[in-house]
């Protein structure tokens, strides 16, 4: 049974309350932040990359070399027809009974555009063919802009483009704009040890994982079994009790 503890992601202080939960292992959904709370187990750790000490593996490199004509547009947080048909084609090709299956083009905008903090919609395009105008939308990245980060909200990709890697070009490429712009992290989102979905986060370097109160490297991942365990779960009040929140503005008389 999954459960999560989460707060409304609203008013003028919410970049502010984003970022300070964001450093605890809290994702953003729309305008609600929410970090797993199962009563059973603790397997899922947030996760990110420290930008400084990344080093791509022979795999990744190789990646990089097959996806150098792709085009990267970086737009506001404005959903399209385009990015839509693609999301589709992806739900339907990879994750056909999961929970977004059903969504249709209202709940994508909504997923896209109701965000109240600092967005960006980053889009991939492969060249353009012969006898085409314009090169194709190949894959869409929604991601958040944090003061210490970028945090990869959702991505998805051509099925068709398999061969290229687009989901681990996604996360070069974000490791690649954070290192331009200053930012120390890329977050990933969640990482569970022995999920066959999660799994490729593990393969890249300098991981760390948010795990009993604190950001650590993952080391070996066979290690963090024992987060599977029901007795690795602190009680949700002791949870909620260690959460820092940032600090009020001063009242003014």
């Amino acid at each position: 049974m999954e459960r999560k503890l989460f707060t409304a992601l609203q008013g003028e202080h919410a970049q502010r309350l984003n970022d300070t939960l964001s450093k605890q292992g809290f994702r953003r959904s729309q305008n609600v932040l929410y970090r797993p709370s199962c009563s059973e187990c603790s397997a899922c750790m947030s996760a990110r990359i420290r930008v400084a000490d990344f080093q791509p593996s022979r795999t990744q490199r190789r990646i990089m070399r097959k996806t150098g004509q792709i085009r990267r547009n970086a737009t506001s947080p404005w959903a399209t027809e385009d990015q839509f048909a693609l999301f589709r084609r992806y739900l339907d090709a990879r994750h056909a009974d999961g929970g977004m299956a059903d969504m249709d083009i209202f709940e994508f905008a909504a997923m896209i555009e109701e965000t109240p903090i600092k967005s960006r919609v980053i889009e991939y395009s492969r060249p353009r063919m012969p006898g085409e105008r314009a090169g194709s939308l190949a894959a869409v990245c929604l991601t958040d802009v944090f003061d210490d980060g970028l945090s990869m909200v959702y991505s998805f990709y051509d099925p068709d483009l398999v061969d290229l890697s687009l989901g681990t070009h996604i996360i070069l490429d974000h490791i690649a704009i954070a290192r331009e712009a200053g930012l120390p992290y890329v977050y990933l989102g969640y990482w569970v040890p022995g999920s066959r979905k999660m799994g490729y986060k593990a393969g890249f370097s300098a991981l760390e994982i948010y795990k009993g109160g604190q950001w650590q490297d993952l080391g070996d991942p066979a290690a963090h079994r024992a987060e599977l365990h029901p007795l690795s779960m602190d009680p949700i009040a002791e949870q909620v009790a260690r959460i820092s929140l940032p600090e009020a503005r001063p009242h003014r008389d």
